[in-house]
């Protein structure tokens, strides 16, 4: 069975499951278009994840997939966040504005209970992806069981060897030029691999099917990529900039720039990947501090945005984006599914 007809889309074409960004409608429109559409759910709680999913599924009848984190829990180094929270009162000081003085756990892991897992076999989506990690074996099990799909991001061989032997139904490889956070297992270990080098890898040593993701924005970049052996693409800041997405009008703005990217740790406690802001020219210098575990530092980075927003400053966003992002065209999704698939066929 192809990919295709697992997923039951018309196209090989799907939206990347961008946690804050993401939405019923955007999702919707990707899945009336023949792609699958998705909604990321890993910065909500159970009752607005549950909000997004039945919204969703009153827009469209097609299937669409919802993403979860899967990152292992970690305890606050104290010592760590307050070097960090030191080290960032002055950007804080800027905006006459005081630091906290504790950091929180802001998002939650699918690992942590299975509250999101019920929510999952609830709703009943075609399919749900995984980011940072694998889910526990009872959690799977109780997904197949379901009959819903499994998909976990991949940033290296390794990853997606333990993705198969876990009993993942589909690996995305998810290379280094992708925006936003790398989904690797362990955030202090990064292969840094090509997207088209990754799919060469995982599909010589592995058979579950394989979707590419990262630096992909139009049909011939699709088209390569599929020729290595991926069986479909997944697309994130492409559609980013789509009038039903989450993204403000600063994030918009700056999409529109002929922006660089660069990945920090420093915004979230996780490699990630935007377009390069004060985070990569001011914080991260030789000798800044190491960060506090994820996602403990998005906490810190979430309240200084939010401060010099507030101040008519824009520079600290987390603005992700992937490395092509200069390539990107202003679109409405079901357009740009369309244009995609046509220069696929070319």
């Amino acid at each position: 069975m192809s990919i295709l007809q697992q997923l039951g889309i018309k196209h090989p074409i799907l939206l990347a499951p961008m946690a804050g960004v993401s939405t019923p409608e955007l999702a919707a429109e990707v899945s009336n278009s023949g792609g699958l559409g998705s909604l990321g759910l890993g910065a909500n709680n159970v009752s607005s994840a549950r909000e997004q999913i039945l919204k969703t599924q009153a827009l469209t009848d097609a299937p669409f997939q919802i993403n979860f984190f899967c990152h292992q829990p970690q305890v606050l180094n104290e010592q760590q966040a307050q070097s960090w929270i030191d080290y960032l009162t002055p950007e804080f000081k800027r905006f006459n504005a005081t630091p906290p003085q504790t950091l929180n756990c802001i998002y939650p892991s699918f690992l942590d209970n299975d509250d999101f897992l019920n929510l999952t076999l609830e709703t009943q989506p075609k399919a749900v992806s995984f980011h940072f990690g694998i889910p526990s074996a009872h959690q799977i099990q109780a997904l197949k069981h379901a009959g819903i799909l499994t998909l976990v991001s991949a940033t290296n061989l390794t990853e997606a060897k333990a993705i198969e032997a876990a009993g993942i139904d589909i690996v995305i490889a998810q290379g280094i030029e992708a925006g936003g956070h790398r989904g690797i297992f362990n955030a202090e270990m990064d292969g840094a691999v090509k997207t088209a080098d990754l799919v060469q890898l995982i599909t010589q040593h592995c058979k579950i099917p394989v979707i590419a993701a990262g630096g992909i924005m139009n049909g011939r970049q699709a088209k390569q990529i599929i020729n290595l052996g991926a069986q479909a693409v997944q697309l994130g800041t492409a559609f980013v900039q789509c009038k039903t997405s989450n993204a403000n009008a600063a994030y918009r703005q700056a999409l529109l720039n002929q922006p660089l990217t660069q990945i920090t740790a420093s915004i979230s406690g996780r490699p990630a990947r935007g377009i390069i802001n004060r985070w990569h020219t001011e914080m991260d210098q030789p000798q800044r501090p190491p960060v506090p575990a994820y996602p403990y530092t998005y906490d810190l980075a979430k309240q200084l945005h939010a401060v010099a927003t507030q101040a008519g400053d824009h520079g600290y966003g987390a603005f992700w984006a992937g490395s092509n992002v200069a390539q990107i065209r202003e679109m409405e999704a079901r357009d740009l599914i369309n244009q995609l698939v046509l220069e696929i066929s070319e």
